[in-house]
């Protein structure tokens, strides 16, 4: 499952270097390249809309096949949208590059249906948020070497003169087929639990009685947009003017601080919400960042030793960890070991104060410039990070059975990692890309009343004794 999570990670971070790639190789605005993400994103919601109206109509099909299958599934599909893109780079379409996008996203969708509810029903429901905070870590170490190794991959390594620029992508997703269908062989004879309810096949609206689960999807929606919105933005961000003109090549790698930033904060934030001792707890939860700062300052001295060993150029990757880089990221990494412990080790609590702190640094990297502006948004993603797994445990808390219906509603909503990219892009073309990061910022202004609020609102409903009694049904193992 780690692998997994992993693997996903780093597929959805490339859409960052996809969209600064094809935005010059097909001559696009900032609203057209955003379509990368509308396709991509907008085939999680679809994806998930087909779920939810199966699961309405005919039953939950997960409780009927049960998990293991389920990410087959969505392997499967995964792999088939990656072989596409060799030859939508061979048409040179920007369509057939969005219809491929669309078909890998089909497929996540259905592996976020199975994999999320998955971890969280692998023990203890008090502890979901730690389980899920600390798979969603993996997935974020693919989101953090992504950029590094996509960038460099379609950038440079199949970036060759005279050729459309787009044919540099057709390798690399070929790959990620490659990959899929690996996982997807490993997943098939591997002996991992396999739960099925088949006596649990509940239709009609199922979770949408849930006011707590209804405004969750809500929150989903406004986190996912919001983390890809920003996430997508950074690369041309830093090639304005006031940034200072940063390469392309150069931005793809500040990539890494910010998708980094929330591996950091869910390692932390699955040994914060754990059932550890509390000593044991806080030292983890202390080390987690001490250490990324440590490797941060060693980087510079160990990467030349791989590069000669490998005959690679990591001179780039050294200049971004100099010394002057570490300490201003380890100011905020600092900022964050604060907050978690003022969160009192409530998933609802870091939910409501992280949206503060981000929606801080969203005004710092509008009103200000140069470094300033680039710290303040590289380091947004320290405090997205325990926001998905928060959000989403919060959302399905107390559902029992309808646990994997309820996924698919969520999985719905990460539609707003289609909409808010594109609404970005709009405000972009307007007034600047430094103006559009009010776009996320107005999302976290409402992912702080979920923290607050919304996540209790009739919560009293998902412990009726129907629910109850559903929920301790035993699933059957295969």
């Amino acid at each position: 499952m780690t692998v997994l999570f992993f693997m996903w990670g780093f597929i959805n971070v490339m859409n960052d270097i996809l969209i600064p790639r094809f935005k010059e190789a097909f001559t696009l605005n900032y609203r057209q390249a955003m379509l990368v993400q509308l396709a991509f994103f907008g085939a999680y919601s679809i994806g998930g809309l087909i779920y939810y109206l199966i699961s309405m109509f005919y039953g939950d099909p997960i409780n009927r096949i049960g998990y293991k299958r389920g990410v087959i599934i969505g392997l499967l599909i995964g792999a088939f949208g990656s072989a596409l893109f060799y030859p939508a780079a061979m048409m040179t379409s920007y369509p057939f590059f969005l219809t491929a996008l669309f078909i890998v996203g089909l497929g996540l969708a259905m592996l976020q249906i199975a994999a999320n509810p998955y971890v969280t029903i692998l023990g203890p429901e008090r502890t979901a948020s730690s389980r899920l905070n600390l798979s969603q870590g993996f997935n974020s170490f693919g989101t953090t070497i992504g950029p590094i190794i996509g960038g460099w991959l379609i950038f440079t390594v199949f970036n060759r003169p005279g050729v459309h620029g787009a044919d540099s992508v057709k390798i690399p997703y070929l790959c990620f087929a490659g990959v899929y269908l690996l996982l997807a062989g490993l997943f098939w004879v591997a002996h991992v639990p396999n739960f099925k309810n088949e006596e649990q096949m509940s239709r009609g609206i199922g979770p949408l009685r849930y006011p707590h689960t209804l405004l969750g999807m809500i929150a989903i929606f406004m986190y996912v947009g919001g983390e890809i919105s920003t996430g997508s933005a950074i690369v041309n961000f830093l090639g304005t003017e006031r940034l200072g003109k940063i390469a392309k090549e150069t931005a793809s790698g500040y990539l890494a601080f910010y998708w980094g930033g929330l591996m950091i904060g869910r390692f932390m934030g699955a040994f914060a919400l754990s059932d550890m001792r509390k000593t044991l707890k806080h030292t983890l939860v202390v080390a987690t960042p001490v250490t990324a700062f440590v490797v941060i300052l060693l980087l510079p001295r160990t990467l030349p030793a791989l590069g000669r060993l490998f005959d690679l150029d990591l001179s780039r990757a050294v200049e971004l960890c100099s010394l002057a880089n570490a300490l201003r990221y380890g100011v905020f990494l600092a900022v964050l070991l604060i907050a978690f412990f003022l969160s009192g080790e409530k998933p609802h609590r870091m939910v409501a104060l992280f949206s503060g702190i981000i929606i801080l640094l969203m005004l710092t990297g509008i009103v200000s410039t140069g470094e300033t502006a680039k710290w303040a948004i590289l380091c947004v993603g320290l405090f997205c990070s325990v926001m998905w797994s928060n959000i989403f445990s919060l959302a399905i808390e107390g559902l029992g059975p309808l646990k994997s219906q309820a996924s698919s509603l969520l999985v719905i909503a990460i539609l707003g990692g289609a909409l808010l990219p594109r609404a970005l892009g709009e405000v972009a073309d307007r007034w600047g890309i430094q103006v559009a990061f009010v776009v996320p910022m107005i999302a976290f202004g409402y992912i702080a009343f979920y923290g607050l609020y919304g996540y209790r609102a009739g919560r009293s409903l998902a412990a009726t004794p129907a629910t109850t009694a559903a929920a301790a049904a035993p699933a059957e193992r295969h």
